[in-house]
């Protein structure tokens, strides 16, 4: 018999969590927002898609600007931040057991991020604000445009305070025992990180839009110095966020297991104290910066958080394989993988954002982020396809497989359109993944990224590429495409789930429009001792090992290249 709910509060019947009424409408609403925001984006990426692919060439210039800033914001600020609001709700009040520790103020600042989201959104639509995301100093845009982005980070900002007061709540109302689940300590993380990164948005978005107003000079060198500590600083958070929702995930779908949480945990640590240095990558070929302070912040430094990930690519499958061989599935090197549950979207979604941000966001960072080898690649298409890896196919994409369970725990809805949501993780990964490789492979020809008209069109000088470029840039359109179709198919799932959706019965999660990890969940592991080596992912750690290295040494020869060398 399942004990009675505090007032406030209900169980969820999968996890037996007590789910505080303020924190579960605060992740519905912040999650509702974030999928705005990927719509926006979604449709913003799809024109300027057509537009890079040269064939097509839909945009004029100004237009092209636009709608990329629009891009820019709406995915890598809005959407993303809004889900990391309600992951972060998830992750104190419901995984404790707790209550949120100031609502008021909690739905205040939901409103000041959803205030300052449609200010930008409005100046950039607008055309009062075409300075891509990065905005650059001398580019100058409205002063409502840089309003608007300081009231959605101070709202960000009260969040990640509200968390912090969240965990001392439960930590004095005693509503957990022992130290915090791992999900929680990576949110732990991921909040510090924001606060670091909050804090440099602060420092260099304020000066900014005072200088819109005409009250300030603003040096472009040391704006761009700062503002990298938040541009890419905000990146780190998503690593962070998007590794928590990994184990989460992995002990929903097929009841993972955690190898070491002392080794996990100090992995989540390496990321606080060192990945804010990536952030000197962007800044390789700038003039301001001495050798020294370059060399050591995207190596030394760079590693130590190279290594955390490393940590995490390698613990996260790992307990997938020791849990599903701990069940039964031991035959041969990888029936626990063959014998997964791949129709789960929540579970093919994870693995796909585990593949694709190792094998392809994780050796192409570590490259570029290499000072010799960034003169190569440093504005060209091999940047954005890095980080179409890292962000899209494997943050996005991991938030994409936790919405599967968040829409039947939190809403306590069926999700609508099973068929395509199963299918859904699989267009939108392989899209991406085609996207991402054919975009890395373009700018090794040399290919700019944010440009208009590759072939420099009524220019005083005259651009040829390797006829090679046309079709690789065919191929990644077309896996834009695909990947595209895949965006679109979770916004229809999502929000006809969300809003039209079949209510589930009260405390009970059966039927049609489930996935498998609450329908039939993962069965306990039978008591007794149970190997913990994992055979099968260190071939692949292997395999991952090989990529690197091959890739690494194929990028110094293309510099040798450049240098006459050999």
């Amino acid at each position: 018999m399942t004990a009675a709910a505090p007032a406030g509060f209900r169980i969820c019947p999968r996890t037996g969590l007590k789910v505080n009424a303020t924190a579960e409408a605060l992740i519905k609403a912040n999650a509702v927002a974030a999928t705005v925001s990927l719509l926006i984006g979604g449709v913003a990426a799809v024109l300027v898609l057509l537009t890079r692919w040269q064939a097509v060439h839909l945009l004029p210039a100004s237009w092209f600007y636009r709608i990329l800033t629009v891009h820019g914001m709406s995915m890598l600020i809005f959407f993303i931040i809004f889900f990391e609001m309600a992951i972060l709700y998830f992750a104190s009040a419901v995984t404790l057991n707790s209550r949120v520790a100031t609502p008021r103020l909690a739905w205040g600042a939901f409103g000041l991020m959803v205030l300052g989201a449609l200010l930008v959104e409005a100046m950039m639509w607008a055309g009062k604000a075409d300075v891509l995301f990065t905005s650059y100093v001398p580019l100058q845009a409205t002063s409502w445009y840089y309003l608007g982005v300081i009231l959605f980070a101070v709202g960000a900002l009260v969040v990640v305070c509200i968390f912090f007061g969240t965990l001392i709540v439960a930590k004095r109302e005693r509503t957990y025992q022992g130290s915090v689940p791992l999900v929680t300590f990576g949110a732990i993380t991921a909040a510090i990180i924001a606060v670091i990164t909050l804090g440099h948005g602060a420092a260099i978005y304020i000066p900014t839009y005072l200088w819109s107003l005409g009250l300030m000079k603003v040096d472009p060198e040391m704006y761009r110095v700062v503002w990298w500590a938040l541009g890419h600083a905000s990146q780190q958070i998503n690593v962070a966020a998007m590794v928590s929702v990994w184990y989460l995930l992995g002990a929903l779908t097929v009841g993972a297991v955690v190898l070491n949480e002392k080794i996990s945990r100090t992995a989540f640590a390496l990321y606080i104290l060192f990945i804010s240095m990536a952030s000197a990558h962007h800044l390789l070929v700038d003039p301001g910066m001495g050798p020294a302070w370059k060399i050591w912040n995207t190596s030394y430094f760079m590693y130590m958080a190279v290594l955390a990930s490393m940590v995490h690519g390698f613990t996260v499958p790992a307990g997938l394989e020791v849990g599903q061989r701990a069940r039964g599935l031991t035959k041969g090197m990888f029936e626990w993988l063959r014998k997964a549950p791949w129709g789960d979207p929540g579970f093919s979604a994870m693995i796909f954002s585990i593949v694709v941000f190792g094998f392809v966001g994780g050796i192409t960072g570590v490259t570029f982020g290499t000072e010799q080898i960034n003169i190569i690649a440093h504005n060209t298409l091999r940047i954005p396809g890095h980080f179409h890896a890292t962000v899209v196919s494997g943050t996005a994409l991991a938030f994409m497989g936790l919405t599967y369970y968040v829409i039947p725990l939190i809403f306590r809805k069926r999700i609508a359109f099973y068929p395509l949501a199963r299918i859904q993780p699989w267009l939108f990964a392989i899209g991406m993944l085609v996207f991402s490789l054919m975009m890395t492979f373009a700018g090794t020809f040399g290919v700019p990224r944010r440009h208009w008209d590759i072939t420099f069109s009524g220019a005083p000088f005259d651009v040829q590429f390797n006829p090679a470029v046309n079709l690789v840039m065919g191929i990644m359109a077309l896996g834009g495409l695909m990947a595209a179709a895949g965006g679109g198919i979770y916004i229809l799932v999502t929000v006809w789930s969300v809003f039209f959706g079949e209510r589930l019965p009260e405390g009970q999660l059966t039927g049609h429009g489930l996935p498998p990890g609450l329908v039939t969940p993962p069965k306990p592991i039978p008591a007794g001792e149970h190997s913990r080596k994992a055979p099968g992912t260190l071939v692949l750690v292997f395999v991952f090992l090989a990529a690197f290295i091959a890739y690494y040494f194929i990028n110094w020869k293309l510099l040798s290249a450049v240098w006459k060398i050999g």
